[in-house]
């Protein structure tokens, strides 16, 4: 029940108050989809993610700045005097000095009895300020290195999301061209339609004038059914197509503008698509990745040289006195991996074989795609064959039709003859809206490969 009325209050309001679109270009849609589309601006949110780690990674280049106020209380023994001695307020008696001195002049030499007042001290507060800073100097390289495959991971994160915009820029253009190819199926399924109404209607009108039987106009209406039944199937697809637009552009469309236009695929350049294809592109960028992981590896070999600097001052209460018991501390540490086992170097040896690794996988995806590219415009150009012959073929079985539909007037053919004309016209158009429509997939397909070029 709670969830009932939040979505009655929270959720059915938005939706409710976001405008539907209607008549909606390609060119529209598109400009939406790379706005709007969530899947798009999650990839957004990996890539800002994988800049920050970059500039992440730069900054270790510039050392760390730390402030570190310290406040404290204890009354054990080293504490309280290691507090004196940063507060530079130690002293003789913190030594038992006043004791010795008391029994020495009391005739008592040989006095050796622990001092108390350095063993069972006052509690004493503590209260230290301390800036310190340490930079790197030398690294062997490593930080270089970081920095610049987080750089190359963040470019490669950027060619992740191109990717894909241009996977639902495809899934877009393709909905369209369902549409419009829809819509042309529908217009066939139309003239089919109404030329079986005509039929119906000659039909009836033989039999009252008596030259035909009633199973004459039982087959002509059990086929206009048939008819009818695919036009509601192609509206009910279209309605889909629809919700998976809407789904795209995360709100809702009604209706879309354009219609179906055969396009003639230009005379393409192979290397021109591999040269940008975004599958390619990353495997090269990978390589360089692995380029530089080499680097880094052999960074781990060399000596890390690193620079720190300290200023405080302690007293017994915050602040107190501060530049009369400040401190500094600065120096240089060198850190040198000597011996580890051979890890390092083998180490090193594994990533030379990921990087040969990633180089066998660069040719095999530029072959693959290669294949895949040659594949598709063999398969276009057959389609736009049987495209051609198909509209033919069409404008033959309805000029056929028109002449059986005359001769069943005269008396010369059965209805029977006249429906199985009708028949082969919409087996014609169904076959063209099925070629039709994998011809558009495989020209968007091409777009997709060839990084959204043009087709």
């Amino acid at each position: 029940m709670k969830l009932l009325i939040w979505l009655t209050l929270v959720v059915l309001p938005i939706f409710a108050s976001n405008e539907a679109y209607k008549n909606l270009s390609l060119e529209q849609a598109i400009s939406i989809l790379k706005k709007d589309n969530l899947e798009i601006n999650v990839a957004k949110f990996d890539e800002k993610i994988k800049t920050f780690e970059h500039e992440i990674a730069v900054g270790y280049n510039y050392g760390k700045l730390n402030l570190i106020q310290s406040a404290l209380r204890s009354n054990d023994a080293g504490n309280v005097f290691g507090f004196k001695l940063q507060s530079r307020e130690a002293n003789f008696g913190d030594f038992g000095a006043e004791e010795f001195m008391n029994n020495f002049m009391a005739g008592n030499p040989d006095y050796d009895t622990p001092p108390h007042d350095l063993n069972y001290p006052d509690a004493r507060n503590h209260f230290q300020t301390k800036l310190q800073y340490q930079v790197p100097i030398y690294t062997g390289g490593k930080l270089e290195q970081y920095g610049k495959i987080t750089k190359a991971l963040a470019k490669m994160s950027k060619l992740d999301t191109q990717k894909i915009v241009n996977e639902k820029i495809y899934q877009l253009k393709k909905s369209y061209f369902d549409i419009y190819l829809l819509n042309s199926y529908l217009h066939n399924l139309d003239i089919i339609k109404n030329n079986m109404i005509k039929l119906e209607n000659m039909a009836q009108s033989m039999i009252d004038e008596g030259y035909a039987k009633k199973v004459d106009l039982l087959e002509v209406q059990s086929k206009r059914a048939n008819v009818t039944r695919m036009i509601n199937k192609a509206e009910a697809n279209k309605k889909l197509v629809y919700h998976f637009i809407s789904f795209l552009l995360n709100s809702k469309v009604e209706s879309i503008s354009g219609s179906y236009k055969k396009t003639n695929a230009k005379t393409l350049d192979i290397n021109e698509i591999l040269k940008q294809n975004i599958d390619i592109k990353k495997a090269k960028q990978g390589l360089k990745i692995t380029d530089m992981a080499i680097e880094l590896e052999k960074s781990a070999s060399l000596p890390q040289i690193g620079a720190f600097a300290e200023y405080s001052s302690a007293d017994n209460t915050f602040l107190g006195d501060f530049s009369e018991h400040d401190a500094y501390t600065f120096g240089v540490q060198l850190t040198w991996n000597i011996y580890d086992g051979g890890i390092n170097t083998k180490n090193i040896e594994k990533a030379r074989v990921e990087n040969l690794k990633v180089q066998s996988q660069v040719n095999l995806a530029i072959k693959g795609i290669t294949l895949q590219v040659q594949k598709i415009i063999t398969e276009i150009k057959s389609f736009d064959f049987d495209i051609d012959s198909l509209e033919k073929e069409i404008e033959l079985t309805r000029t056929i039709y028109k002449n059986y539909l005359g001769r069943y007037q005269e008396k010369l053919v059965s209805i029977n003859d006249v429906i199985i004309k009708q028949s082969l016209e919409i087996e014609k158009v169904l076959k063209l809206k099925e070629i039709q429509n994998s011809r558009s997939s495989k020209i968007l397909e091409l777009e997709k490969i060839a990084n959204g070029e043009k087709i």
